[in-house]
C-alpha cells in the first residue's frame, strides 16, 4: 500500500524504516567525516564538492534522477537537487532543505576531532551534528527508504542539499532561487533545520519547538573618514575615535521590546502546559525562567545591533584618515522601517553605512502542514506538544520564501531533558545523541509520507 493512504497514526516500524533508522547514524557520520568548512574566503573552502557527491551518489543509488549543479564561475560549491513525485501533482511540492558547509572548528578545543564523525557514549559526534548534518542524515535516510520502498508520497517532494548557508547562501540557495528556480517548480512549503527538537518543560512534558518565523539578518558597515595626521599632534578630527563612540552607542543601545505573533503563541504555549504567567511588564523577567531555553526566546523580544569587528590604521603613529567597523544586526518581522530609522538617530550623518542583508521570514503555524507536524510527533512522542517559535538567526527559508514558499523548521529530535541544544551550534563538542537520530527519521518518514 502507498503511504498516502496509510492512517498517519498506525504503526509504521515496517522493514524500509527499520532500514532507514539503521543507516542514519552511519550517513552523519560519514557527512561529518568530510570536512565542509565555509570561512566564507573562497581560498580556504574545502569538501562542499565532495560531500554534494556523497550525497548524489546515495540517492542514485536507489534510482533519483539526480541534478547536481555548481553556482556560476565557483567550481566546487555543490548544490544537489532531487524530486520524488506525488500521488496529486496538482497540489503544492514540499521542499525538504538543508545546507552541506559548516563553521570552523579548532581541534584543540574538543574532546573528539571535530571532523571524526565519532559514534561513542551514545552520541555522533562532530562538527555539523546538529548545523545541520543530522537533518541532511535523516532526510537522505528517509529519501532512500521512499525510493527503495516505491513508496508515492500524497504530493511531491524535492530534496535540496546546499552549499554556502553559513556565510550567507550567496552560491547555494540564493544562487538556485535567482538562477535556477524551476528546480523547485510547484513547491509551496518547505521544511529544513532549527525547529522540530524538543525541551522538557515542568512536570517532564516535551514540547517541540517548531521554527515557524526567524529574524531578519543585515550585516552592518559602519565607516568614518576624517583627516589623517601624525600621531604626537593634537587632533580633533580623529576617525577611529568618531567610529568608537559611535560603535559604543549602537552597541550599548536597546531596542523596544516587540512581542510578534510567533512569540506570542510560544508563550501561550509554554503557559497552557506549565501554568507559568508571561506578563508584559516583566517579559524578560519571566522569560528567565525558561532556563538554556531563554537565550533563544530573549533574543527574539527585540531587534539587536552587535558589534563584531573593527579595522583602522596601518602604523602605531598613524593617524588614519578611515575607520571601519561590522555589526551583526537582527530585526525583526516588520521592524525594517522603524530600525533604520533608529539607527539613522543613533549614528547619525557623519558615519556611513552600507551593508548586505536579508529579511525576516514569519508563517503562520496553521493548516494541513501544521496538522501533520503535530500527528507525527505525537505518534511517536503521545503526550508531546508542539509550539511554534522564532529563531534569531538565519537560514535559507529567507531565500525560498521569495518563492512564495511557506517556511518551517522541522529537523524532529527528541532530546535529553538536560542537554543544553542551544549551546551546540557551532560550540565544541558539537554532538547529536543517535536515539533522536532514529526518532527524528521516524518522524520525518510519517510526515513526508502524510503531508
Amino acid at each position: 500500500m502507498s503511504a498516502h493512504n496509510e492512517g498517519i497514526s498506525g504503526t509504521d516500524h515496517d522493514a524500509g524504516l527499520l532500514r532507514a533508522e539503521d543507516e542514519v547514524v552511519g550517513l552523519a557520520s560519514d557527512l561529518i567525516r568530510i570536512d565542509t568548512t565555509n570561512t566564507g574566503d573562497p581560498e580556504t573552502l574545502v569538501g562542499e564538492r565532495a560531500a554534494a557527491e556523497f550525497v548524489a551518489a546515495k540517492l542514485s543509488e536507489v534510482g533519483y534522477d539526480v541534478t547536481y549543479v555548481e553556482s556560476g564561475d565557483h567550481p566546487g560549491r555543490g548544490n544537489v537537487i532531487a524530486r520524488l513525485p506525488g500521488a496529486d501533482p496538482t497540489r503544492g511540492g514540499l521542499l525538504v532543505h538543508g545546507h552541506l558547509d559548516v563553521v570552523p572548528a579548532d581541534p584543540a578545543e574538543w574532546s573528539v576531532h571535530p571532523f571524526s564523525g565519532a559514534v561513542q557514549d551514545g552520541y555522533v559526534w562532530g562538527r555539523g551534528a546538529v548545523d545541520m548534518k543530522d537533518m541532511l542524515a535523516m532526510s537522505l535516510a528517509v529519501a532512500r527508504r521512499l525510493k527503495r520502498d516505491g513508496i508515492t508520497p500524497p504530493r511531491d517532494v524535492v530534496f535540496a542539499f546546499l552549499a554556502d548557508e553559513e556565510a550567507g547562501s550567496f552560491h547555494g540557495a540564493q544562487w538556485l532561487v535567482d538562477h535556477r528556480p524551476e528546480l523547485f517548480e510547484g513547491c509551496t512549503e518547505a521544511i529544513s533545520e532549527v525547529g522540530g527538537f524538543s525541551v522538557t518543560l515542568k512536570d517532564g512534558v516535551r514540547a517541540y519547538l517548531v521554527q515557524s518565523a526567524e529574524k531578519g539578518i543585515r550585516w552592518l558597515k559602519l565607516r568614518v573618514r576624517a583627516r589623517a595626521g601624525h600621531g604626537s599632534m593634537v587632533h580633533d578630527d580623529n576617525a577611529v575615535t568618531k567610529l568608537s563612540e559611535a560603535v559604543a552607542k549602537l552597541g550599548n543601545h536597546r531596542f523596544p521590546l516587540v512581542l510578534t505573533d510567533s512569540v506570542r503563541e510560544f508563550l501561550a504555549g509554554v503557559t497552557e502546559i506549565t501554568g507559568w504567567d508571561f506578563p508584559e511588564n516583566d517579559i524578560e523577567g519571566a522569560v528567565a525562567k525558561l532556563g538554556n531555553l531563554s537565550r533563544i526566546v530573549g533574543a527574539t523580544l527585540r531587534d539587536t545591533a552587535n558589534p563584531t569587528m573593527l579595522t583602522a590604521g596601518y602604523k602605531h603613529n598613524v593617524i588614519p584618515s578611515v575607520a571601519e567597523a561590522a555589526v551583526d544586526c537582527r530585526i525583526l518581522p516588520g521592524r525594517e522601517e522603524a530600525f533604520d530609522r533608529e539607527l539613522a538617530e543613533l549614528l547619525g550623518p557623519d558615519v556611513e553605512r552600507e551593508w548586505v542583508g536579508l529579511p525576516p521570514v514569519e508563517a503562520k503555524f496553521e493548516g494541513r502542514i501544521v496538522d501533520v507536524m503535530t500527528a507525527s510527533l505525537l505518534a511517536e512522542d503521545p503526550g508531546a506538544k508542539a509550539l511554534p517559535y522564532m529563531m534569531s538567526g538565519g537560514t535559507d527559508a529567507k531565500s525560498f520564501s521569495r518563492l512564495g514558499m511557506n517556511c518551517f523548521g522541522f529537523a524532529p529530535l527528541k532530546l535529553p531533558a538536560d542537554l543544553d541544544f542551544a549551546a551546540l551550534f557551532h560550540g565544541v563538542d558539537e554532538r547529536v545523541p543517535v536515539d533522536a537520530l532514529k526518532f527524528g527519521t521516524r518522524v520525518l518518514d510519517r510526515f513526508i509520507r502524510n503531508s
